[in-house]
């Protein structure tokens, strides 16, 4: 083999072997269980080059296949490890995978991936039971890990390079960093840890699997910090994320001092991450010597933080798998936008309605032909407020479209969306409305009460499923999730008011409709007004037949068809 790659099912393994084989190489992954070849899969790698074997460095290796190159990239990466789990597979492990590596025949470099904090330059002279409980056991077992490498590597005279990588982000990666996003999207980050001066850095995972892909041929002996030194400083890399996601950033910081003397029930800060919170800087010259010689160059650091953004955020920070490509936000009608699917050429534009998010179409967008576009409306789910009116919106969102889609909205979206249709028929080849609230029963009193916002913040994915009369599933997860962020659910409950009350506005202008009209409901979900329009029932959906019985609903709204042409 070209390579082999331990560690090759973690974050940075799969993506090192991706790299690998795009660039010809041959292949081998050693794991436990291979989770690799469907994430591969996933992401159109070509695997004929590829041989998956299983491997448990924790015990010495044997009957593994012979390579030139030799990866380790396994790791216990996670806090609140015990220290023998943590140093089973951080040094126990890295020492199986070195002694291993020295047996081959032809070996060129065993590349180990340590780490930037842990591989500090001059090194530590040793990692003490005291390091352990000071430092917690993933960073001292990484600590312990490159000094033992090291040394062995040089009794054995085992040809070695050590890549100290920073935080490296990319999707799903979403440990570290990651959680402390989390916490700001959340609204669960009224101070930031760390001081002003905080240099948490980062590296994009391309970047890095790009990288290691070269390091082999390099002269060995080498030890490379591999992070990005333009990365804003803490504060200002929290304000980056805030406003591309439409949040609120902190203003306040809490010194690390304070945090730790500080009980975690109060501050909700981990231990083991306190030491990364420094303003240390780090030898990275070698490193990106390295890099121009061979081509590479990082990505600019504030696009690489907003683009990984994009990525928890479509993830729900490892909680579910995105439903649909390319996602993100936008900047639309004074609102940070999240947008789902094809912005320029979709063939159906889908509007959600309340108090749900785009996610709500995924069971139906896998059985309509050609593009989509979903947004979350302005306010709900992962989209910002806007100052302006949602007719505004909808207009600035498909101002880049150059198609005429059909144009699908849900419940109260469907005003909006009827709307929009006699405003610009020229812009949409049809309409579909899909229950639409402004000829159904209206919702109950209390759903339109002073108590409406409190009940939907704190209702669970469960409760959520019963009140609306759908499987517990994903969309309603999501949806859940959304309403408990800082506003959404009072947003909700007073679009549901403000549904109600131009309810007469919208039945005067069904007859001003001037393309294709279909009007679909659940058989269990009738109008309570009679209109001079087709009307379509879905046998036995209720109102959200989206997620009840999406291909039936496919059908319909393949009678609609769309306009690609402009």
């Amino acid at each position: 083999m070209d390579a082999i790659v331990f560690g090759a099912t973690g974050f940075i393994g799969r993506s090192l072997v991706a790299e690998l084989l795009t660039r010809g190489r041959q292949v081998a992954a050693a794991v436990r269980t291979d989770t690799l070849t469907p994430w591969l899969a996933s992401q159109d790698v070509d695997t004929t080059r590829l041989v998956v074997v299983t491997a448990d460095i924790t015990r010495p290796l044997s009957g593994l296949p012979e390579a030139r190159d030799v990866y380790n990239a396994a790791a216990r990466y996670a806090f609140g490890l015990g220290a023998q789990e943590a140093r089973a597979t951080n040094v126990t492990g890295a020492l199986h995978v070195l002694e291993w590596a020295a047996t081959l025949p032809n070996l060129r470099r065993l590349v180990h991936i340590s780490g930037y904090r842990v591989s500090t330059p001059g090194g530590r002279s040793g990692v003490s039971t005291a390091d352990y409980a000071a430092l917690g056991a993933y960073e001292a077992s990484k600590s312990e890990a490159d000094l033992a490498v090291r040394t062995r590597a040089r009794e054995l005279g085992v040809p070695l390079t050590i890549a100290n990588p920073s935080t490296v982000i990319g999707p799903g990666q979403y440990v570290g960093l990651a959680s402390l996003v989390e916490d700001l999207w959340r609204g669960r980050l009224p101070a930031l840890p760390g001081g002003p001066d905080t240099f948490l850095p980062i590296a994009t995972i391309d970047y890095f699997a790009r990288f290691l892909a070269e390091v082999p041929a390099a002269p060995a002996g080498e030890h490379y910090w591999v992070l990005d030194d333009s990365t804003p400083l803490l504060p200002a890399v929290m304000r980056t994320i805030a406003e591309h996601t439409g949040v609120r950033a902190p203003r306040r910081t809490v010194p690390v001092g304070l945090l730790r003397r500080l009980p975690r029930t109060l501050t909700g800060a981990d231990p083991e991450t306190l030491s990364f919170l420094s303003s240390d800087r780090y030898p990275t010259a070698p490193a990106r010597a390295f890099a121009a010689s061979v081509g590479l160059e990082m990505p600019p650091a504030v696009d690489a933080l907003r683009e990984w953004a994009d990525d928890l955020v479509a993830a729900r920070f490892g909680a579910a798998s995105p439903w649909l490509r390319p996602y993100g936000f936008h900047a639309v009608a004074g609102s940070r936008t999240w947008v789902t699917g094809e912005r320029h050429r979709p063939a159906h534009v889908l509007l959600h309605g309340l108090p749900m998010n785009a996610d709500l179409w995924a069971p139906l967008a896998a059985h309509l032909p050609g593009p989509v576009l979903a947004p979350d409306l302005p306010g709900l789910g992962r989209s910002g407020p806007t100052d302006r009116s949602v007719d505004a919106w909808l207009a600035d969102l498909l101002s880049p479209v150059s198609t005429r889609p059909v144009l699908v909205a849900h419940s109260a979206a469907c005003g909006p969306a009827l709307r929009f249709a006699v405003d610009h028929p020229e812009r949409v080849s049809g309409l579909v409305l899909v229950s639409p609230a402004f000829l159904q029963a209206p919702p109950a009193r209390l759903a339109r009460s002073a108590l409406a916002a409190p009940l939907l913040r704190h209702m669970s994915a469960a409760r959520l499923a019963r009140t609306l009369g759908v499987p517990e599933g994903p969309e309603v997860e999501s949806a859940a999730a959304d309403l408990g962020r800082r506003g959404v659910a009072r947003r909700v409950a007073a679009a549901l008011r403000t549904d109600v009350a131009e309810r007469r506005r919208s039945r005067a202008l069904l007859d001003r409709v001037g393309v294709p009209l279909r009007i679909v409901v659940g058989s269990t979900d009738p109008l309570v007004v009679a209109v001079d329009h087709p009307v379509t029932e879905v046998a036995g959906a209720g109102h959200h037949p989206q997620l009840t019985h999406p291909a039936q609903l496919a059908q319909h709204l393949g009678a609609v068809p769309a306009s690609l042409h402009g």
